[in-house]
C-alpha cells in the first residue's frame, strides 16, 4: 500500500499539469481564425465571438472550437473546397454555424470534413447550412455527430446535392439527434460497420437513410417524412432497424435490397406507394411492425426467402401483399401470424387466432401482376369462373402467401402512438420530388 502512494500522487500531478496547460482563448471575428488555430496548443479551447470567420480552415491538433452564443459564430467558406477540415484526433466543434462549402461531389467538398486521423471527433449542436455534404466522415473512427441542424442547398437539384452526413469506413461512429433536410440522402453509409444512427429526423430528401455495404449497425428511433424513400438498406448484413417512423414518403417507406440476416422490429410505416419493398432480402426477422395506408403493404420480389414474419399489422393497404413467386410461404411463426384489417374471420375458441387461414392474394392477382391490361376483364364472366374455381379447388393456386395463424386484434405499438403524436403536432408533409 505504501508503494502505491507516490505513483497515485504522480498520476494526479500529471493530470493537473495537463489541465493547467490547456487554455481557453477568446477569438474575435477581426482575428484570422486559422492563425488562432495554428498558435493554440493541443487541448486548448477557442471560443468564437459572434460574427463571421473565413472558412477553409484546417485543424491538425486536438482542440475545441465553440461559439460563445448559439450558432452566432459563422465559419463561412468561399464556395470552393471544405469549409472546415479536421486531421487530428479528439477535436470538438460545437455551437457554430458552418456554411458555403464547395459543391464538388467528386472532390468530397463538405462543411465539416473528418479524415482518417480525426478519431473521436465530436460535432455537436451546430447549424450546417448550404454546404455540399454537411459532415463527411472519411474513415474517422468513433466520431460523434449529435444535435446538429443540417440543411442542404435548396437551389440545387436533388441529384446535385451532397448528403447531410456521409459515413465511409468510420467504425463505431454515431449520428444521433440531428435534423437533416434538403440534401441528397440524410445519412449515406458506405462500407462502414458498427455504426449507430438514432433519433434523427429526415425530410425533403431522396433517402432518409441509405446503407450500402454496411454491416452490424443500428437504425433506431428515427423519423423520416416527405422523402422519396424513408430507409434504403442495400447490400448489408446484420442490421437492426427498430422503432423507426416512416410517414408520407413518396415511393417506399423502407426498401431492403439484398439485406440479409437483419431485424426489422417495431417500425411504423404509413402512406407510401409501398410500405416495404423487398428484393432478394433473405433470412430477416419482421415483427411488431405497422404497415398502413400504402398502395402495397409489402412487395416481395426476386426470391426473398427464409424471412420470419409475425405479429405485424397490415392496416388499410390497397394491396396488402404482392408476392411475386410461384412458391408457397406461410407467414406464421411460433404459432402466431399477423393482423390483417381486411380479414373478416371468426375466433370461436377465443384464443386470439382466427379459425381459418388468411390468403391475401388470389389467382386473379397473379394474372394482373403479369398482365396489367387484364384489369379491364375483372368483372367479366370468365374471371368470375376463375375465382369460383379457385375457391373450389385450392390446388390450382400458383403459389403465394398464406397466414395460417392470423391475429384477430392489432398488436400494441408505442411507435404508432409516437406517429400519431407527430401528426397532431405538424401538418401533413410535402413529399420530395426528383427535381
Amino acid at each position: 500500500h505504501i508503494m502505491r502512494i507516490p505513483f497515485i500522487s504522480l498520476a494526479f500531478l500529471l493530470i493537473g499539469t495537463l489541465s493547467a496547460q490547456a487554455a481557453v482563448i477568446d477569438v474575435q471575428p477581426s482575428q484570422p481564425l486559422q492563425a488562432a488555430i495554428d498558435q493554440a496548443q493541443p487541448g486548448d479551447t477557442l471560443r468564437l465571438a459572434a460574427g463571421k470567420y473565413s472558412g477553409k480552415i484546417i485543424i491538425n491538433k486536438p482542440l475545441t472550437i465553440e461559439g460563445t452564443e448559439q450558432h452566432s459564430a459563422i465559419i463561412e467558406g468561399d464556395r470552393t473546397g471544405r469549409t472546415v477540415s479536421v486531421s487530428a484526433p479528439d477535436v470538438t466543434l460545437k455551437n457554430l454555424t458552418v456554411t458555403r462549402s464547395g459543391l464538388s461531389l467528386p472532390d468530397m467538398d463538405a462543411g465539416i470534413f473528418l479524415d482518417k486521423a480525426a478519431a473521436r471527433a465530436k460535432i455537436l449542436n451546430n447549424h450546417l447550412l448550404e454546404n455540399s455534404v454537411g459532415v463527411y466522415l472519411w474513415g474517422a473512427p468513433e466520431a460523434l455527430v449529435e444535435g446538429n441542424t443540417i440543411i442542404g442547398d435548396k437551389q440545387l437539384r436533388v441529384n446535385e446535392r451532397g448528403n447531410g452526413v456521409t459515413v465511409w469506413n468510420s467504425l463505431y461512429s454515431k449520428v444521433i439527434h440531428n435534423d437533416i433536410s434538403y440534401g441528397r440522402d440524410g445519412i449515406f453509409s458506405n462500407a462502414s460497420n458498427f455504426n449507430v444512427f438514432s433519433h434523427n429526423t429526415f425530410h425533403q430528401l431522396r433517402y432518409g437513410v441509405h446503407y450500402m455495404y454496411t454491416n452490424d449497425s443500428e437504425i433506431n428511433d428515427n423519423v423520416a417524412y416527405g422523402n422519396t424513400i424513408g430507409y434504403a438498406i442495400m447490400f448489408s448484413d446484420r442490421i437492426k432497424v427498430k422503432n423507426n417512423i416512416s410517414w408520407s414518403n413518396l415511393e417506399q417507406g423502407m426498401m431492403l435490397n439484398y439485406a440479409n440476416n437483419s431485424e426489422i422490429v417495431g417500425n411504423a410505416i404509413e402512406k407510401s406507394d409501398k410500405c416495404i419493398f423487398m428484393y432478394n432480402a433473405n433470412n430477416n426477422l419482421f415483427t411488431n411492425n405497422y404497415f398502413s395506408q400504402c398502395g402495397m403493404g409489402i412487395h416481395f420480389s426476386a426470391a426473398a426467402e427464409g424471412n420470419k414474419i409475425r405479429e405485424n399489422a397490415f392496416v388499410n393497404n390497397e394491396i396488402q401483399i404482392k408476392f411475386v413467386s410461384t412458391r408457397f410461404s406461410d407467414w406464421a411463426d411460433g404459432g402466431k401470424g399477423n393482423y390483417w384489417s381486411d380479414n373478416s374471420a371468426f375466433d370461436l375458441d377465443g384464443d386470439g387466432i382466427a379459425d381459418t387461414a388468411y390468403k391475401p392474394n388470389s389467382i386473379t392477382d397473379q394474372i394482373l401482376w403479369r398482365a396489367p391490361a387484364a384489369r379491364l376483364l375483372m368483372n367479366s364472366p370468365a374471371v368470375s369462373i376463375v375465382k369460383w374455381a379457385q375457391q373450389q379447388f385450392p390446388a390450382i393456386m400458383p403459389g403465394g402467401v398464406t397466414d395460417s395463424k392470423p391475429l384477430m386484434t392489432m398488436p400494441d405499438s408505442e411507435t404508432v402512438q409516437k406517429l400519431r403524436q407527430l401528426q397532431i403536432k405538424q401538418p401533413a408533409p410535402q413529399q420530395a420530388t426528383q427535381s
